[in-house]
């Protein structure tokens, strides 16, 4: 399911940029000042905060309206330093002329009501300095904070701000706290986008869907009641799966969980809700592995009924208007364009390629699906452990592009990509980088990071997307990171970077990822849960998910007979020497494992006992 080889309409709001692991968090500055127009009082408080690291910034600014209402505002401010400069921006539309910088309000936060409040924010770069700006002005008049009656009109027209709403939710900006500052308003903060509206970030200021069938099997586990409401994904591993039945772990439908989806959203108030699948399915699927091989071939005419059968029932479904409210979100083909880059020496591998089962495909699913307006389609883009080395990496990235250039709409048809799905990648490891030298030798020659540019999914994830934009994707392009099974606490884990002179016994005396080798992806022994689903968590990351359900098995242990198209990869075989993909070394696999996508009860109860961060 993870091979390693190793060789030798979107918004226009637009996502932060990559920032170093290390920031500084600076204090908190408001610039003041007051004025008033011919026709309105215009009064404002201008709060900017920022972290900083060497050279680059990431900043949020919230803009509070202490005057008349606004139907449009334009902020404005000159950095003190001529050096600094915004690379990057969001929910406003930015812009610089010198030290002069300019954000005008999107369509959405363009309205403040009187005490309301938005938030924007940017990523930037400086040298020498990086003073905070003070002269803050909205539509030319600076801000000091100071509250002022709204100005008598008699020509005014008291429905102006159609987006103040007494029950609106804080504004989508990636840092937007849920308890604005307080103000005299009723109403401190502008309206989010109507529901159904498709936004940036389907995970900003939402909810996530509690799949029934995974929350029923973890509530069952003891402990496991401490994570059972946890939003995990949906697969929709085989035909059968659009309607439902008993095999694996899922019972119900795509319809009946958009209906329990809804039931959701419902009992939730007036957060938006996202709801995730997992779009897995293609001809020849997963073709360098056999546990999570799927029921089409491309020789039995896999790819029409893949268009026919899977693909256009699905889109039916989901374009339902009832269900035009959620946020749907779509994993695109896991481990599928990546295997064309790095194991056509597979004959099922070199059969999708030369077939061009898998690009049509691809191309296919994200045509129907990207034309429903509340869907929001993330292609798998591997995990740093497969795709991390310079000759996977460009070409993955543009076999990527190519692909998604071939789609009706183009680059708009993606919303972003995902990384390490059903993988066990540390997020983070802590105590060495790629850049960390021992004895004179780099962490690049050790036996565990075998020359990769990446020690972790983060770091490969921004650098991924960073890769995408410049083969012309949108800086709005954002990445989410399946940390479902990636956290590597428990005793094992190290709490300190080695002290040995020797670059593999200091790596591997680091390194919180306990695999045997990073190849190794079935039911990992000493695994744990990872970060729970966040949004905004890292710049130019969407968010956490937890797509793969903790507790569904990678594949059986031994060979099992199933009706699912699931044959045994020894890989899951805890007894198997391996592979080239694995450098020949043990699976690290556990033992009495079930067929792939059903509950494995001792799998679970390991993941919640090495949950990094720890379970309360």
């Amino acid at each position: 399911m993870r091979s390693t080889p190793r060789p030798g309409a979107v918004s226009s709001t637009v996502r932060r940029g990559l920032v170093a692991a290390a920031v500084l968090a600076l204090g908190s500055t408001a610039a003041v000042a007051t004025a008033t127009s011919a026709s309105a009082a215009v009064s404002c408080k201008v709060n900017y905060t920022a972290s900083e690291w060497q050279g680059g910034m990431s900043a949020n600014l919230t803009i509070q309206n202490l005057g008349d209402a606004l139907s449009n505002w334009t902020l404005t401010f000159t950095f003190p330093n001529s050096s600094q400069k915004v690379t990057q921006g969001w929910s406003a539309n930015w812009s610089q002329s010198g030290s002069n910088v300019t954000a005008t309000a999107m369509d959405w936060n363009k309205s403040l009501s009187t005490g309301g409040s938005t938030s924007i924010g940017f990523n930037g770069s400086w040298s020498g300095s990086n003073p905070a700006p003070t002269d803050f002005k909205i539509n030319g008049v600076s801000c000091n904070g100071t509250p002022q009656s709204p100005s008598p009109s008699p020509s005014a027209s008291p429905s102006t701000s159609p987006s103040a709403s007494p029950s609106a939710s804080p504004s989508a900006s990636p840092s937007a706290s849920p308890s604005a500052s307080p103000s005299p308003s009723p109403s401190p903060s502008t309206s989010p986008p109507p529901p159904g509206t498709h936004v940036d970030n389907p995970y900003d200021g939402a909810d996530g869907y509690v799949n029934p069938d995974w929350s029923a099997s973890a509530a069952s586990e003891p402990g496991g009641s401490r994570v059972s409401k946890v939003s995990t994904g949906v697969w929709i591993d085989r035909i059968a799966a659009i309607t439902g039945g008993s095999a694996g772990n899922n019972s119900m439908g795509v319809r009946e969980h958009l209906d329990e989806a809804v039931r959701q959203d419902a009992a939730n108030g007036s957060k938006p809700l996202t709801i995730e699948f997992v779009i897995y399915n293609l001809p020849n699927r997963d073709c360098s592995a056999l546990a999570s091989n799927g029921e089409l071939k491309v020789s039995e005419n896999g790819l029409a009924r893949y268009k026919s059968e899977y693909i256009d029932v699905i889109a039916g479904i989901m374009s339902d208007p009832k269900y035009s409210n959620l946020r749907i979100v779509n994993v695109i083909e896991i481990d599928s364009l990546p295997n064309l880059v790095t194991n056509t020496n597979i004959a099922a591998c070199a059969e999708a390629k030369s077939s061009g089962a898998y690009v049509q495909g691809v191309q296919y699913a994200l045509n129907k699906l990207h034309a429903i307006p509340n869907v929001y389609n993330y292609v798998d883009a591997g995990h740093h452990g497969w795709l991390g080395w310079d000759s996977n990496f460009g070409p993955s990235a543009d076999l990527f592009a190519s692909t998604v250039r071939g789609t009706t709409a183009g680059y708009a048809s993606v919303d972003g990509f995902i990384t390490n799905t059903a993988n066990y990648s540390a997020l983070q490891e802590p105590y060495f980088n790629i850049n960390t030298t021992v004895n004179g030798q780099s962490v690049r020659q050790s036996k565990w990071v075998d020359w990769n540019f990446y020690v972790d999914e983060l770091s490969f994830a921004q650098a991924f997307r960073t890769k995408l934009i410049s083969l012309g994707f949108p800086n709005t392009l954002g990445m989410i990171i399946d940390t479902s099974r990636n956290g590597w606490g428990g005793t094992a884990r190290p709490t300190k970077a080695s002290t040995s002179t020797d670059v593999n016994t200091f790596v591997n005396e680091s390194r919180v990822d306990r695999r045997i080798h990073a190849g190794n992806w079935c039911n990992q022994s000493g695994a744990g849960l990872g970060e729970r689903p966040k949004a905004n968590p890292a710049p130019g990351i969407d968010a956490y998910v937890w797509i793969k359900p903790p507790g569904e098995s990678d594949g059986s242990s031994s060979a099992i007979d199933n009706n699912e198209g699931k044959g045994f990869d020894r890989m899951c075989d805890p007894t198997y020497t391996g592979n080239e993909r694995n450098g020949n070394n043990m699976t690290g696999a556990l033992p009495n494992a079930p067929v792939s996508g059903h509950w494995f009860s001792a799998q679970f109860q390991q993941l919640m006992q090495n949950a990094y961060p720890p379970l309360s």
